[in-house]
């Protein structure tokens, strides 16, 4: 098996990566990791760690072209693979590819993975480990531009690929927190058989509720054991754009962020100016990852006055899952009836956590 991994730079793929070759080793799935970055620095041992994109794109190109001969060689020699590599570049030069489609429709990847991370994470990662000076606009434009290109390259090689094999799967997974998601990677590519669900449940407006997120937590927990599970937790930009907003009103011009073990100051108006983009994304992301999953399971916690903890977007997600003829599950826990916008979306609602579980068991999408 080939899996092909692409990302922005300022993302921390190599130790996830690192995690995840772990995980499938010790499930007996024997995969090489190998970062492409790596092996071109070694074509050029005179260039200064982090300095490569700064080479003319022609020297770039026939660098890349050389390294993927050799890894194109351990792919035809049956070796599974986790290649580590980009889809593009927004650098010195401006936006251009870091592909050559020729030699990846050679590689015939069987799996490709868009890894992202939260903007002001990457963001402080380009800020501490490279020159050149990009906005959180450009990272979020430059997250979108990573994603298409990864999508268009595998409908690309798709056209070569030989009609007895498996179409080419495509996702976009989040690293999450502490990379929390690669036991989700290894799932994706070395699982395939589990039930692939997209969570749905509360986030804004139960922030300042613990008892709410403790349940939260536990139905997501569960879950998660026995299925692949989609999370739309697992980028919470949201919560930089409403701290910001808050910091607006109040008239403060930044706000302090602790990310990668270190306080960041960020730009109120900058942050402001692109909630359009960082909302536009969450709708699209969210979508994306329901089109991704076999069922959505959406769960509706009680609040403490007793009303149910549900959300335009919980409900704008089931509407689109039941459209798309999902199997639409729902846990819903208050007293209350619940209204018709869920009940008439829904294949079956569940009191609990628990009652759900019994039900999936029996109907094959998890085994005890």
């Amino acid at each position: 098996m080939i899996v092909l991994v692409t990302g922005t730079v300022g993302l921390d793929k190599r130790s996830y990566l690192q995690q995840a070759e772990k995980i499938c080793r010790a499930n007996g799935h024997d995969f090489e990791l190998v970062h492409i970055g790596d092996l071109m620095y070694k074509e050029l041992p005179d260039i200064a760690s982090g300095r490569i994109l700064d080479l003319p794109l022609t020297t770039l190109k026939s660098v890349r072209r050389s390294v993927f001969k050799d890894v194109i060689q351990k792919a035809k020699c049956g070796q599974h693979l986790i290649i580590n590599t980009h889809a593009t570049f927004r650098w010195k030069h401006g936006l251009h590819p870091a592909i050559d489609f020729e030699q990846l429709a050679q590689l015939d990847s069987d799996i490709y993975i868009n890894i992202i991370d939260n903007v002001d994470v990457q963001y402080a990662r380009m800020v501490q480990e490279h020159e050149v000076n990009h906005s959180l606009k450009d990272l979020l434009v430059w997250r979108e531009e990573e994603m298409l290109a990864t999508e268009l390259l595998r409908d690309g090689c798709q056209l070569t690929r030989c009609k007895e094999k498996q179409p080419a799967s495509v996702y976009q997974l989040p690293l999450g927190e502490d990379n929390n998601t690669a036991e989700m990677f290894y799932r994706l590519i070395c699982e395939q058989h589990l039930t692939k669900a997209y969570i749905g449940f509360p986030m804004s407006h139960v922030q300042k509720l613990p008892g709410v997120l403790a349940d939260i937590k536990h139905f997501s927990t569960e879950i998660a054991k026995h299925m692949i599970v989609f999370d739309p937790k697992d980028v919470e930009e949201m919560v930089l754009y409403l701290r910001a907003l808050e910091a607006s009103q109040k008239g403060e011009r930044y706000i302090e962020v602790a990310v990668q073990q270190d306080v960041m100051r960020f730009d109120v108006a900058e942050i402001l100016q692109v909630s359009g983009d960082i909302q536009a994304q969450i709708y699209a992301r969210d979508f994306m990852l329901i089109d991704y999953a076999d069922i959505i399971i959406s769960y509706v916690p009680q609040l403490p006055d007793g009303r149910p903890a549900i959300s335009s977007g919980v409900e704008r997600e089931l509407q689109h899952a039941h459209e798309m003829a999902k199997e639409v599950y729902v846990i819903w826990e208050p007293d209350v009836v619940p209204s018709p916008f869920v009940t008439n979306t829904a294949t079956k609602v569940f009191k609990d956590v628990a009652e759900a579980l019994a039900y999936f068991n029996k109907c094959g999408h998890i085994t005890f």
